[in-house]
């Protein structure tokens, strides 16, 4: 099958091009520009849960509780005049945007002074979307000396701030970068060009799509950032495998028809693959009900298709354009058989691994159950302006209207009452006071209207959220009365509880599927087993990693962060994204030891030469993406910090000790029975055509004769890859 679309690749090779080239471009322009008015800031809760019922109950009764939208906070309330005056100024200035403005110098209310500090709360008139539109025509007003600036909106929209920098710095800084070390890769700035070509257009594309998506769903600003993350990385991974298979079959001596049909046909299947086992790791997140998981998911799986069809597609068509043009440009001579096999690092490390292979594997195995012991110690929480940076002014002055004014937070925990009559709710009242951890007592936000009352209260400590909210659920309501659990801390506590229900159907969907997908592409029961166990083990000690870093607080003060409780949907999120990274990578090692296989080769031989062929090529797809991870881990946002950290340790430890050591060493100690499986997989497997390494047979002139090729066996392909010139 890939056989047959290589041929075609190069038969339409001036077609395709142009033809996806107006495909994308049409795309993003048609679509794509539009996303910014598309992406919402909402989609952190379960639909179903009690908190999300209790804040639409409120919003149809009352509306939408604007009253934490923006505080302005004064410490000088001696100029009362002034400040009352630019207030009314703010509010006669954006009738449309601003609903009401409460203030201590309207009414002197005390409970909105503390000493020489006051604030005024700005609510906004716009619901949902609308409500951060509405503060960005505001904020350039809101300038008054001595004033600062916070509230739940505020702290929106530099979070907002904080995600559109990590794209504008992964353009600026990743980019450049990523095209210097590929340079160094291939040598040749042609060839160093062509996964440059693969990311951009895909990142194109998949903006694109996701704007689509945005027209018919919810989709979180935040799936942006990671689908320009794992789009960029994955397709420039993609890009450079299929480069360096082309010129290694060049340099083989085949014709350019038959690189092209060779390359798509082993490179090119690896691809398609590989891309599968990520889309269905990041597939499983549509188990879950939040709707934040679920358009990430739509935009990464996006990314990831597109980056392989590209792959498949562009660039086989760009291959039989430019022939061994494609090294023009040389900045480096490289010359993939100046070296023997045997005298690289990459056959050489494996070799030991082998020689040691029980003590390794025991070490090795050890050391990571080591780095996963952190993983006990998690907490999590919600998003909130602790996931900006300790200097951030926005969460500076949050902090301190908290600390000033307790009793007012803007994320208070709610009751709402429904068909309670007086002496029920005062029975339900006086419970929920007796609850610990509050700030001050439950107070009615409003009158009762048809039926309903709100009460809400502040919780002092964040981390007793649970607490809280579990005891709120042990209140003894009346026979006839609904009460409902609402307010942040509420929606928190309930989003991570639908998360750990729902986190073994993701584990057993995503192992299941992988396995199953592994199985077809190695023709074998015991390698897909391995792989699953050794990505189990690396994403253990990645996720433990991280737990001491975000959560136990190593390197805060050098990445500028503050540790603290981790959002339970962006833990589910790097678990899909490092299982995905961690298979893919698992295919291309694996696939070019197959391929060994079904060439003769022995077990021992196969390992080390399906290593030390992907060995040079899958170290540099791991730096390259380390250094798109990078950009993201400069971030102002905690949470693209952790997925982007997550993500750099994954790719080190799948880069070196797992690839080079233990998955060598576990092959060595199961010798033939690493190739088993039932008869039917094996005929499903060579249905899908594994690998096979056709060299050009040379003609009388000493020359490679066009199209005509053989398959050569193992034996004498190793000692001619092994000659020196």
């Amino acid at each position: 099958m890939f056989n047959k679309w290589g041929s075609a690749a190069y038969r339409f090779r001036k077609i395709i091009p142009l033809a996806i080239l107006a495909i994308i471009l049409g795309l993003y322009g048609i679509f794509g520009v539009k996303l910014d008015d598309r992406l919402s800031q909402e989609g952190w809760d379960d639909p179903g849960s009690s908190s999300t019922q209790a804040a639409r109950i409120e919003q149809e009764v009352f509306g939408r509780d604007a009253s934490g939208d923006v505080i302005l906070l004064f410490d000088d309330i001696g100029r009362k005049d002034e400040i009352q005056a630019y207030l009314n100024q703010l509010k006669s200035d954006h009738p449309d945007q601003i609903k009401q403005i409460v203030s201590y110098f309207d009414n002197q209310q005390e409970i909105m002074r503390n000493g020489d500090t006051a604030f005024a709360a700005v609510s906004l008139q716009g619901d949902g979307e609308q409500t951060l539109k509405d503060f960005r025509e505001i904020k350039p007003d809101l300038q008054f000396e001595g004033m600062e600036v916070a509230g739940a909106t505020a702290v929106a929209d530099a979070l907002d701030e904080g995600m559109a920098g990590d794209i504008h710095r992964a353009e600026i800084y990743a980019l450049p970068a990523v095209g210097l070390l590929l340079l160094l890769v291939f040598g040749s700035i042609v060839a160093a060009l062509m996964p440059l070509i693969v990311g951009v257009l895909s990142i194109l594309g998949s903006i694109g799509v996701l704007a689509v998506i945005a027209g018919f769903t919810q989709v979180n600003v935040f799936a942006l950032s990671v689908v320009t993350l794992l789009g960029l990385g994955l397709a420039i991974d993609y890009g450079l495998f299929m480069v360096s298979r082309f010129r290694e079959e060049l340099a083989r001596g085949q014709e350019v028809p038959d690189a092209v049909r060779t390359t798509t046909a082993t490179a090119g299947k690896t691809v398609v693959f590989s891309a599968a086992m990520v889309a269905v790791a990041l597939s499983g997140l549509f188990v879950f009900p939040q709707a934040f998981l679920k358009s990430v998911a739509y935009g990464a799986i996006s990314a990831v298709g597109l980056a392989a069809l590209l792959s498949i597609t562009l660039l086989p068509a760009i291959f039989g354009l430019l022939g061994k043009r494609i090294d023009l440009g040389t900045v480096r001579k490289t010359r993939p058989e100046a070296r023997r096999i045997r005298d690289t690092w990459w056959y050489r490390l494996p070799a030991w691994s082998m020689r040691h292979a029980k003590a390794v594997t025991f070490v090795i195995v050890i050391g990571l159950l080591a780095l996963t012991a952190p993983l006990f110690g998690i907490k999590f929480g919600g998003i909130n302006e602790t996931y900006l940076p300790p200097n951030n002014q926005v969460r500076e002055t949050q902090e301190r209207f908290d600390e000033t004014f307790p009793t007012l937070r803007t994320d208070p925990i709610k009751l709402v009452v429904r068909g309670a009559d007086n002496a029920e709710l005062v029975e339900i009242y006086q419970q929920a006071n007796e609850v610990p951890g509050l700030t001050d007592r439950f107070k009615a936000s409003q009158a009762t209207k048809d039926g309903v009352t709100v009460l809400s209260a502040g919780i002092s400590n964040r981390e007793d959220n649970a607490a809280v909210v579990k005891q709120l659920r042990d209140i003894d309501v009346p026979e006839g009365v609904e009460v409902y659990i609402g307010g942040t801390p509420a929606m928190e506590v309930e989003s991570i509880e639908a998360l750990f229900q729902r986190l073994p159907l993701m584990a057993l969907y995503i192992v299941a599927a992988t396995f199953i997908l592994m199985a077809l592409v190695f023709g074998s029961f015991i390698l897909p087993a391995k792989a699953v166990i050794m990505t189990i083990l690396g994403m253990g000690a990645t996720l433990g990693i991280l737990t001491a870093m975000f959560v136990g607080g190593v390197g805060a003060d050098l990445f500028n962060f503050s540790p603290g409780p981790l959002m339970s949907p962006v833990l589910v999120l790097i678990m899909a994204i490092v299982y995905g990274l961690s298979t893919d990578y698992e295919v291309f090692l694996v696939s070019r030891m197959v391929e060994a296989r079904d060439n003769g080769a022995s077990t021992d031989e196969a390992i080390n030469y399906g290593t030390a062929r992907t060995g040079g090529i899958i170290t540099a797809a791991a730096l390259i993406m380390i250094v798109v991870c990078g950009a993201f881990g400069f971030s102002e946002i905690v949470m693209m910090k952790y997925i982007a950290f997550g993500m750099i340790a994954a790719l080190l430890f799948d880069a070196t000790i797992i690839r080079m050591m233990l998955v060598p060493a576990v092959m060595h100690l199961l010798r033939e029975d690493n190739w088993w499986a039932p008869r039917w997989v094996k005929k499903a497997s060579a249905a899908l055509g594994h690998n096979q390494v056709r060299v050009a047979q040379p003609g009388r002139s000493g020359r490679p004769a066009t199209g005509n090729n053989e398959l050569v066996p193992f034996n004498e392909l190793v000692n001619r890859l092994q000659r020196e010139d």
